[in-house]
């Protein structure tokens, strides 16, 4: 309006505020709160307005609450984010034949559905240099902790394997499933997104277990399909030839490998 010439006085009754709120000029220096707050939020992006003061407070700043929250809803933060997660780079990990007994395991899942629609995951492990199925977990949800007590139980049985090999599922990348592998002194190698032939041995056993069985029957319950996998399990441990083991079953192969050592 002053572009146009327009009085001071006319201009705000037209935008219906006061005169003195046009003059008024903040004599207050933000900038250290806006600093602070960018830094915090930059560190902890999923944190709301509390825990940022709550933060600041602990820097021993004594601001008043209103006047950061003003800042706060100056800067946008008080609007709801709808970035996501960036996925860290990952080096590729050549696909090597393993030597030894649990030198390396693989794992992935796969997902199917009942009769009624009722959808189901499986979660399935299997050691890479002998290529026998180790479990397959099958259930309507698989957390990172029902996949650790998989895990553990099968160490108990079998032994700790050196590496694990895996996808970028949440399930994989979750906080909770790193620790428990630090502790465990296991190796993660995480294939590139996008690139599933690093993980090429679970997934051609991915296939065959498809093939066999969740493409072959239609199931009414999930307990169905956790007894036919382990009569199948069964199957391709003891009887079933494969070719990448000179025609040798897996329990053959780890038999052959353990009487070498």
């Amino acid at each position: 309006m002053r572009d146009y010439g327009v009085p001071v006085s006319r201009a705000c009754k037209m935008a219906s505020i006061p005169r003195s709120q046009y003059y008024y000029q903040s004599t207050k220096d933000d900038s250290e709160i806006v600093a602070l707050l960018q830094d915090l939020s930059g560190q902890h992006p999923t944190y709301g307005f509390r825990k940022l003061f709550a933060y600041l407070r602990r820097r021993g700043k004594e601001w008043n609450h209103k006047r950061v929250y003003r800042v706060y809803k100056l800067l946008k933060m008080n609007q709801k984010r709808r970035g996501k997660r960036r996925l860290p780079a990952r080096v590729r990990q050549p696909l090597q034949q393993a030597a030894t007994v649990n030198q390396s395991w693989s794992m992935d899942f796969m997902s199917d559905s009942l009769m009624g629609v009722r959808k189901f995951r499986t979660f399935n492990v299997m050691d890479d240099c002998t290529r026998e199925a180790l479990a397959i977990e099958i259930d309507t949800s698989l957390s990172s902790k029902r996949i650790i007590r998989a895990l553990e139980g099968l160490i108990v049985q079998r032994g700790k394997p050196q590496v694990i090999r895996t996808d970028n599922g949440p399930e994989f990348t979750s906080k909770e499933f790193e620790w428990w592998c630090k502790e465990q002194e296991i190796e993660i190698q995480f294939i590139q997104p996008g690139r599933p032939m690093q993980n090429g041995y679970i997934e051609r056993f991915n296939r065959v277990y498809r093939e066999a069985i969740l493409d072959a029957y239609l199931f009414t319950d999930i307990r169905e399909v956790r007894a036919l996998t382990k009569e199948w399990m069964e199957e391709y441990n003891q009887r079933r030839p494969h070719e990448a083991l000179q025609n040798q079953t897996p329990s053959e192969r780890k038999q052959q490998i353990l009487s070498l050592t």
